[in-house]
């Protein structure tokens, strides 16, 4: 009985080893062919998931040869194209003041007549206005006088002269002739500077001819601003009377942030917009880099010549613009070939296959990353490596994304 219990035992152990094994077996059959994924992925690398998890998400484009050239697109390999620093500024339109003028009277006097009217077009010496006043004929009055008295001085200075010279004459004479002629020459010349900053012809009063109406007239060449008197006021010497500004000479006035400071310097190229210049971009050279700091915030004045002065632009306009600085040669392609989706750019990779006898377009997507942008152009940087003679789509990525969408919604369906 003791041999025939021990050898059931032996035999019931024996029998559940074998079973534990085949669990064991299964459950590694089971598990292997994860494993071999996991191995797969491993050896691929995590380039290999982010594709796959991609082609996941947004799948690829197929377009017939009859689609590809209705859409005009174009596939070529990726350029390489020397772009430039952009530094985004703002700004507004400015003058210097040498063309801006605020024309005030001299002498206090009534306003008779005003010529222009505000937005006319004035050039320099124009008459604006006239004035009268009593006291701008005494001025006339007292400069005949005192030119008269001149011209006989200064014959009575050169008799005494001349008698002194010969002995004839005291010092005494001649030395109170010099003194009464110089200062009465002083009084005809300050009356005379006087008589031309009122814009009166001076020959003409010496031969008796008294103005009544004294004109007004412009400082510069440019545009009448504004109109700040009437017909019949009376105007003191420190009363403005008109503002007038000269347009030709409107630049760009660019505020550079301290960070900025060091990229931006004169002969660099400006792009611009304005709103009276809509759907447009306008274009600046700097030609001056101010070498002090604005407070509040600190940042550095930068004065850039307009290209285009056709256009309606008037000081005080707010602008925004890019500066373009340094130039550097990087893989880029047009705006148009790049989406952006989900937060992340992508361009399209082409390849081009035969089906049924015709050509057949395919369009995969590539997350990449970007960098400088210029006039257009925008530069590409790979998360991997891709083939030299890789081709890609240089347009039309809107339309593409929107097919890969179709094409998912129908999937779901």
């Amino acid at each position: 009985m003791k041999i025939n219990i021990l050898s059931i035992s032996t035999l019931i152990l024996f029998g559940l080893t074998v079973i534990f094994a085949a669990i064991s077996l299964t459950d590694y059959m089971s598990k292997r062919p994860n494993m071999g994924k996991e191995r797969s992925q491993t050896a691929t690398g995590v380039d290999q998931a982010h594709i796959h998890n991609f082609e996941e998400e947004i799948g690829t484009v197929h377009l017939s040869a009859l689609k590809f050239n209705s859409l005009g697109m174009k596939v070529d390999a990726i350029p390489t194209r020397a772009l430039s620093g952009v530094v985004n500024v703002n700004g507004w339109l400015e003058l210097f003041p040498q063309y801006k003028a605020i024309v005030t009277a001299i002498l206090g006097a009534n306003i008779t007549e005003i010529k222009v009217i505000e937005g006319e077009k004035v050039k320099k010496d124009q008459v604006l206005a006239y004035l009268s006043h009593p006291n701008l004929i005494n001025l006339q009055t007292a400069y005949i006088r005192t030119y008269n008295q001149k011209q006989f001085l200064e014959k009575e200075y050169s008799r005494q002269k001349r008698l002194y010279d010969e002995g004839i004459g005291s010092g005494k004479a001649y030395q109170q002739t010099n003194a009464d002629y110089q200062t009465i020459k002083g009084e005809v010349e300050g009356y005379e500077a006087q008589l031309k900053q009122l814009n009166i012809d001076v020959k003409q009063i010496k031969n008796g001819n008294i103005f009544q109406y004294v004109p007004v007239v412009s400082p510069i060449d440019g545009y009448i601003e504004k109109i700040l008197v009437q017909t019949g006021q009376f105007v003191d010497p420190q009363t403005q009377m008109f503002g007038i500004i000269n347009n030709d000479y409107i630049h760009a006035d660019l505020m550079v942030f301290e960070k900025d400071v060091h990229k931006v310097k004169k002969g660099q190229k400006v792009s611009f917009t304005v709103e009276s210049v809509q759907d447009k971009n306008l274009s600046a050279t700097i030609f001056s880099v101010e070498k002090n700091f604005e407070r509040n915030p600190r940042v550095v004045r930068v004065h850039a010549e307009i290209d285009q002065k056709e256009y309606s632009l008037i000081p005080g306009m707010y602008i925004h613009g890019k500066i373009y600085t340094e130039s550097t040669s990087v893989n880029a392609l047009p705006e148009e070939a790049i989406i952006v989706e989900n937060g992340k750019p992508y361009i399209f990779v082409v390849e081009a296959n035969e089906k049924d006898g015709e050509r057949e377009w395919v369009f995969n997507p590539v997350e990449i990353r970007t960098g400088a942008t210029d006039r257009g152009w925008v530069e590409i940087k790979f998360l991997e490596s891709l083939p030299k003679d890789t081709q890609v789509a240089w347009n039309n990525a809107y339309y593409l994304i929107a097919e890969m969408k179709k094409s998912e919604t129908s999937h779901e369906h």
